[in-house]
């Protein structure tokens, strides 16, 4: 070692002994990173062309990357001396790839790849090794699955390393380069990524069975082992991303602003002339942000979790770029189907059978109106009290001129139309939903660190939605009027894309459903708003996911850590496990009104929609 080696090492020994993290990079692509004290160290020897290798062992929380083996053995000597102190326990995986894929072949099917796996070490390093073969097993693939191997002694890669390293616990791992173009440098991106995320996870396993094995560490899942720190690079993503989404309102912007006087030539036309609907100039530069959102580099991580959601949402931004610049454009309704999906039949299904099920007129009883000072100063009084229990809470009301009769949430603000009536039995409803769900969502995500839990994961307006309608229940607002009305919207929105025209499904939700001619208009604003979009069939299809989530004993707890969708809910439990995220900051207030304890309980029993309209 050469004298700067020397002091490197020392600097090591200082903050092993103290327990603190390290992240050092020594030159040519070598780095030492140790995020806590851990029983375990994942390392790289030279081998710098393998990329998958590489990023498996980055994404971990106790890595080292070395280009020789002098190095390797110095650092490893030191940190494993450290650890075993600690926890009296300690084991060595050596990641690298083989020479070439040997099983692959032009058959008209996908052969399995090689794997070998080798321990030494005693048991515990054996439990190691089984419990990582088990994990790449069991992994579902959509390509090719491993056939591993252990490697004849003579070849054995743990052998020599217990050779240089006498007494270590090791797992030694070594696979095939599938992820490879063949006779090219070219990779395939989303094998890449599939390959480095199952490695990834079945050596924490490995990991989690030795420390189960030797009692050297009590884990609640092999989740968390990993990383509790995010890199630089993460956060500058983070806040490109995050740019990118702040600087257009999309609700806004394919929002009319005409709605009032729009109304009137379409009464006047005896509602047999489809309105004309103005819309605010674009304020975004649609090019440009697109420049700037893939622009932002994904690439060092060095965490596939956060490269897959920053990754999302990417693409989801894209969409939504692209749809605002269709604007008005027959390619609107396609950008529209392509960000919030198709109207499935089961969806159109539940939607009708709820009207049919359901008369319309039908509820709870007459209630007074309640015009727009009313809705404001019950929102402020909500604001306050959610403000009152964390500073963080800083939502702004807003009364705007140019919205339809309503409320909408515009990210830390609560948009009202000074247009707005509606029954005050359904104001506390309202406002839960707005406030209780979507602002509250939004500055929880502000506090966990990552702006993208504000802006919301990719795909998460629907369950958005889906826990705003389920909040309205909880306080006993779910009216059978109401209900109707989120039925209708998906009916609409399917009778949209097969092409029916703006008077056609005015008519038809007037003369079949039962609504008022200005009810109608309303909807059917929403529904062909922009040139035509399917947003609102999101309300019933996010119930309905709600529901079977809680049919199924789920929790709402990781809910209201941030905008989140349902498929992002592992995600959710893996990041919190990690330590990478907080516990939600406020709860929303419905969750104490007097009967929504009961109420959750129908819900976790399988309470249908229509069921949840008499309760």
């Amino acid at each position: 070692m050469t004298e700067v080696d020397e002091k490197l090492l020392a600097e090591f020994g200082k903050a092993l002994a103290a327990g603190e993290p390290i992240r050092r990079d020594f030159g040519r692509g070598e780095r030492l990173h140790i995020d806590r004290p851990l029983p375990f160290l994942i390392v790289q020897v030279g081998r710098r062309r393998e990329a998958a290798a590489r990023e498996i062992v980055a994404a971990n929380s106790s890595y080292l990357l070395v280009r020789n083996l002098g190095t390797a053995k110095a650092v490893i000597k030191l940190v494993a001396a450290a650890m075993t102190e600690r926890f009296g326990a300690f084991i060595l995986l050596d990641v690298g790839e083989l020479e070439r894929d040997r099983l692959a072949s032009d058959a008209d099917y996908l052969p399995p790849f090689e794997m070998s796996l080798s321990a030494a070490g005693g048991d515990a390093a054996n439990q190691a090794l089984l419990a990582f073969a088990s994990a790449t097993e069991q992994t579902k693939t959509k390509y090719r699955a491993p056939q591993i191997a252990r490697p004849k002694t003579v070849d054995d890669p743990a052998a020599k390393l217990a050779r240089l390293l006498p007494g270590l616990a090791s797992l030694t791992i070594r696979f095939a380069p599938i992820y490879r173009v063949p006779e090219s440098d070219a990779f395939y991106p989303e094998l890449f990524e599939r390959v480095v995320a199952n490695i990834v996870d079945a050596g924490l396993q490995a990991v989690a069975s030795f420390a189960d094995t030797t009692g050297s560490l009590a884990l609640s899942s092999h989740r968390a082992l990993g990383r509790r720190a995010f890199v630089d690079a993460v956060t500058r993503a983070d806040r490109a991303i995050d740019e990118v989404a702040q600087s257009f309102d999309f609700l806004l912007a394919v929002t009319p602003i005409n709605a009032q006087a729009a109304w009137g030539e379409f009464k006047q036309s005896g509602c047999e002339m489809a309105p004309r609907f103005l819309y605010r100039p674009l304020s975004v530069d649609v090019a440009q942000q697109k420049k700037a959102l893939f622009s932002v580099a994904l690439d060092h991580f060095e965490d596939p979790v956060l490269t897959t959601l920053y990754r999302e949402k990417q693409q989801e931004l894209d969409v939504q770029l692209s749809l605002l610049a269709a604007r008005e454009t027959p390619r609107y309704v396609e950008f529209g189907r392509a960000l919030y999906g198709n109207v499935e039949a089961g969806l159109l299904k539940n939607a009708t059978a709820i009207l049919a099920e359901t008369k319309a007129g039908r509820g709870k009883g007459k209630s007074d109106d309640a015009d727009v000072a009313f809705v404001e100063g019950r929102a402020r009084a909500m604001i306050s009290a959610y403000a009152g229990a964390y500073e963080g809470f800083s939502a702004r009301v807003e009364l705007r001129d140019d919205l339809p009769s309503g409320v909408m949430v515009s990210g830390g603000r609560l948009l009202i139309s000074r247009n707005t009536t509606m029954a005050r039995d359904r104001v506390e409803a309202l406002l839960s939903h707005e406030v209780g769900v979507h602002l509250l969502t939004y500055f929880n995500g502000s506090a966990q660190g990552l702006r993208l839990f504000r802006s919301g994961l990719a795909g998460c307006e629907g369950v958005q939605e889906g826990l705003a309608v389920l909040s309205e229940y909880l306080v006993g607002g779910m009216t059978v009027a109401r209900l109707r009305l989120i039925a209708a919207r998906v009916v609409a929105c399917a009778d949209m894309l097969e092409g029916a025209g703006f008077v056609e499904c005015h008519r038809r939700l007037v003369l079949d459903f039962g609504f008022t001619e200005l009810a109608a208009f309303n909807l059917a604003l929403r529904v062909y708003r922009g040139g035509g979009l399917t947003k609102d069939a999101i309300y019933l299809r996010g119930l309905l996911e709600v529901l079977a989530h809680l049919r199924a004993g789920g929790s709402l707890d990781p809910f209201w850590m941030g905008k989140i969708a349902a498929s992002h809910f592992g995600v959710m439990q893996e990041l919190s496990t990690r330590g990478l995220l907080k516990a939600p900051r406020l709860l929303p207030q419905f969750l104490s009104h007097p009967q929504a304890a009961e109420r959750l309980r129908a819900a976790y029993a399988g309470i249908t929609p229509i069921q949840m309209s008499a309760n």
